[in-house]
């Protein structure tokens, strides 16, 4: 059984990366003679998981053997509208695999692994997290942003898996937190100071992290540890850019 895939690649050129390409779209911006984007294409192409795959993003020029498991949407203005223009090119899908254009290193390899770790039924989404020493061990160069939390630190991944169905109560959710970020008081309402507290001094475990989200968004949330540091390797910034081009080369 395979499951569908929706790659974003909708985000202009007009953040650190705009002076590496003169290209319209981070996702176009070319690492050796392919697109950033194409490798992303490629990976989930190659994964025995992976059935069809929807790219929000500007349509590039692919082989005519696999045109029916590709098809290309025009983006919208935003993240959540790029996500949603996805699922609608994927009505019938109950789980949707999501990534991000900027992840080049993905390979299928990493690709299947993921899905292999997501087997809860019960669960609405599945977001991978992979440990710094398993980035610094690979890339020592990668800069990351982390999380402390009190089994290891981490950052977060560009892989997730999820039910389509969470996104409306999800937005709700989510655009309230987003609006309460910069008042201490009413976050520490929606959270909880004792949350809070516990993440400020590294004393959160990755369980109640879940229980916390799962809660606050009003559905069952897990975090997948993964051994892949591609995963958790965007490009975002010309060093990152000078990384993966020199691996990649």
């Amino acid at each position: 059984m395979t499951i569908d895939a929706i790659i974003l690649a909708g985000s202009l050129n007009d953040g650190q990366l705009k002076d590496s390409s003169p290209v319209l779209y981070e996702a176009l911006i070319p690492i050796g003679a392919k697109a950033m984007v194409e490798y992303v294409i490629d990976a989930l192409l190659n994964s025995s998981k992976i059935g069809k795959i929807v790219v929000v993003g500007p349509e590039i020029k692919i082989n005519e053997s696999i045109k029916d498991r590709i098809r290309f949407v025009l983006p919208g203005d935003s993240l959540l509208d790029n996500v949603q223009r996805g699922f609608d090119c994927l009505p019938a899908s109950r789980r949707v695999l999501i990534a991000t254009s900027d992840i080049p290193l993905l390979t299928a390899k990493v690709v299947d692994n993921f899905i292999n770790q997501c087997q809860d039924e019960t669960a609405d989404l599945f977001y991978p997290i992979v440990s710094r020493d398993v980035i610094q061990n690979s890339f020592a160069k990668a800069e990351r942003t982390y999380v402390h939390l009190q089994e290891d630190v981490f950052t977060g991944g560009n892989l997730i898996m999820l039910n389509p169905e969470i996104l409306p109560r999800c937005l709700a959710k989510g655009n309230e937190l987003v609006k309460a970020r910069k008042n201490p008081l009413k976050l520490s309402r929606l959270i909880g100071l004792s949350f809070l507290i516990k993440f400020i001094f590294h004393r959160l475990s990755l369980a109640e992290a879940e229980i916390k989200v799962s809660k606050l968004l009003g559905i069952k949330g897990v975090a997948v540890i993964s051994p892949h540091p591609a995963i958790g390797l965007d490009v975002d910034k010309p060093a990152d850019l000078s990384l993966v081009t020199e691996v990649l080369d």
